[in-house]
């Protein structure tokens, strides 16, 4: 049996990881691919009060759930099903549900932190770093925060000056040096699109 092709996809937050990914869907059959979001391995805080909870930097690598995302992958690599957690960004604490993920012969991993973690670079057959303007990130990031996670613009803001701006350029940003492609503008660079999916498919003739 094949060996799933593993992508690791980063970069900053609002940078477009999502949407390269979209964008590979278009050109790769979807039942062929497993999303695996970063997100959703956030550390467990049930021992914490929802004010402490309030509190965590969860731009900081400490923030995740490394052991349980590099145990997911390393199932998923051995074509075995996983149960994905799932995380609560108003209650700022794992879910009790999971979701299953079943193996796929194409893995995406998505992610700001993905490359901090030499044991998942290991794993990882393509490492793709998406690299947008940051006035372009914050916006994003703004619009989404709202959106989906409802919070206020003033919350937004301050959290982006407090701990996310300051860990892009500790944590995130220096990681572009381990990226085997780094994309400009993200899902809309035609070029760098199709350059992925004739590398991942030319991985899949391969096995």
């Amino acid at each position: 049996m094949k060996k799933p092709i593993l992508i690791g996809i980063t970069g900053g937050t609002g940078s477009g990881k999502s949407t390269v990914t979209k964008e590979i869907f278009k050109f790769i059959d979807k039942s062929n691919i497993a999303v695996i979001e970063q997100d959703s391995y956030y550390k467990d805080q049930s021992h914490l009060s929802f004010e402490e909870r309030v509190k965590t930097n969860y731009d900081h690598p400490f923030a995740f759930d490394y052991d349980l995302l590099i145990e997911h992958l390393k199932d998923l690599l051995d074509r075995k099903p996983i149960a994905k957690p799932s995380y609560d960004f108003e209650r700022h604490n794992r879910k009790i549900e999971s979701e299953i993920v079943e193996p796929r012969d194409i893995i995406i991993l998505e992610g700001i932190l993905i490359l901090s973690e030499k044991e998942i670079r290991d794993l990882l057959d393509i490492k793709i770093f998406v690299d947008t303007d940051a006035d372009v990130r914050v916006i994003r990031r703004i619009l989404r925060d709202i959106k989906d996670r409802g919070r206020t613009l003033d919350s937004v803001i301050l959290q982006y000056m407090n701990t996310v701006r300051p860990a892009h350029l500790q944590f995130v940003e220096p990681t572009k040096r381990y990226a085997d492609i780094i994309i400009p503008e993200g899902g809309f660079n035609k070029v760098a699109i199709d350059l992925i999916v004739s590398k991942i498919n030319s991985i899949l003739n391969e096995n």
